[in-house]
């Protein structure tokens, strides 16, 4: 295996563990290939809002055990809440060894604040319609469904992958729109609250850029999503870059069933945490 490369700082955000959109296994690739001193989950990270009991792959468990154990080797690993994982905030300041749960977070990085949170506060249809919100969830991942089924057939014509929610997003204007309104309202915030930087995830575009506010230039990024884009926010030598994964047909989507034992859906809640704490120590 090849040299681990060592990073300052991984953003990763919005990688819907639990549902079948999650690229689990090119994101396990990924997490392998680095050695970050801070991991920050900037929120998303497992999808409560679409969890089923039936459906949790064991390379999706690969994914939280490797987490641990990269915080069980002194790397920093901040768990910021999303609006997908919403029921973790109320354990806000949770800490266990390297590993903490928050709901936001604000850094100094070589002078400059940075602050991280999800995202979903700025999200109009999150703050007045959740339930729409769920909707758009569950649409979201059909679609996802659908795209995988299609790259599917394309590959076995030869031709490369593509991703129909992020054309749609792209050559839409409303939704053009939203996004630049989110960057700019998450910009306006943090020059308000004199910060140099914010970083989000959320809105699944992963971006680096400048916005002027006022007399105030704010650096806005977002690590974007493992869903779509497969990309994170990487920080060295001064330096943040965006990070996108190379689709390689050697790392396609597993396809795996949640365990050979007892189906979840037929375990108490004792006996799936026991089964939680196997895989952990195994």
């Amino acid at each position: 295996m090849p040299d681990r490369r060592k990073i300052e700082i991984v953003v990763l955000s919005d990688l819907h563990l639990g549902t079948k959109g999650c690229r689990s296994t090119e994101l396990l690739h990924y997490l392998k290939s680095i050695q970050p001193q801070t991991l920050i989950l900037n929120g998303d990270i497992i999808d409560i809002w679409q969890f089923k009991k039936n459906y949790w792959p064991a390379s999706h468990m690969k994914v939280v055990k490797h987490i641990i154990g990269l915080a069980a080797k002194k790397t920093k690993v901040y768990y910021i809440t999303g609006n997908h994982d919403e029921v973790l905030r109320r354990f806000a300041g949770f800490r266990i060894g390297n590993l903490q749960i928050v709901n936001q977070l604000l850094i100094e990085i070589d002078g400059r604040k940075h602050w991280f949170f999800h995202g979903d506060v700025f999200d109009v249809i999150m703050q007045h319609s959740k339930w729409l919100a769920r909707a758009g969830a569950v649409g979201y991942d059909s679609l996802i469904w659908l795209n995988t089924f299609v790259n599917a057939c394309r590959r076995k014509l030869g031709l490369p992958p593509v991703s129909l929610s992020k054309r749609i997003k792209d050559n839409v204007k409303s939704a053009v729109r939203y996004i630049n309104n989110f960057e700019e309202t998450a910009a306006s915030l943090a020059a308000r609250k004199g910060y140099d930087a914010i970083v989000c995830g959320h809105i699944h575009h992963p971006e680096m850029k400048q916005i002027n506010i006022q007399h105030n230039s704010i650096s806005y990024l977002n690590s974007g999503d493992w869903i779509e884009n497969l990309s994170a926010l990487e920080y060295q030598d001064g330096e943040w870059t965006t990070y996108l994964y190379k689709h390689e047909p050697a790392f396609e989507t597993e396809k795996e069933t949640s365990t050979d034992q007892q189906p979840l859906d037929e375990m108490k809640p004792k006996q799936l945490f026991q089964l939680m704490l196997e895989e952990f120590q195994s």
